[in-house]
């Protein structure tokens, strides 16, 4: 069965850093594409950024170029995303999702599996 978990999500100031966790289990991670989403309060699911062990193929969302980072542990069965420089735009829900594609995409209608999320808040 797959499994997504999201942590790490919490408050900080503009301008500091975040590292969310997401836990997969029941897949081959490496098999698989991981992107990360978010949504904040009456906007739509956005894309952040998908990540390809297969190809070694990386997207990001406009918004978060230069500033977010996806990171993976394929033996620990883990990705994580990076966020640096955080704007309160940032604030929203964030989720990781899971399909067994090989392209990478930001469209969240693409993919399969997710995380039940994990709240970000920036606020001074």
């Amino acid at each position: 069965q797959v499994q997504l978990a999201e942590s790490g999500g919490g408050s900080v100031q503009p301008g500091g850093s975040l590292r969310l966790s997401c836990a997969t289990s029941g897949f081959t991670l490496n098999h698989f594409l991981i992107g990360w989403f978010r949504q904040a309060p009456g906007k739509e699911r956005e894309g952040v950024s998908c990540h390809s062990t297969i190809n070694g193929a990386e997207l990001y969302g406009d918004s978060v170029k230069g500033r977010f980072t996806t990171l993976r542990d394929d033996a620990k069965q883990m990705v994580y995303l990076q966020m640096n420089n955080t704007k309160p735009e940032d604030t929203g829900i964030y989720y990781c999702a899971a399909i067994r594609r090989v392209d990478c995409t930001l469209r969240s209608s693409h993919y399969a599996f997710w995380g039940p999320g994990t709240q970000v808040t920036v606020s001074s």
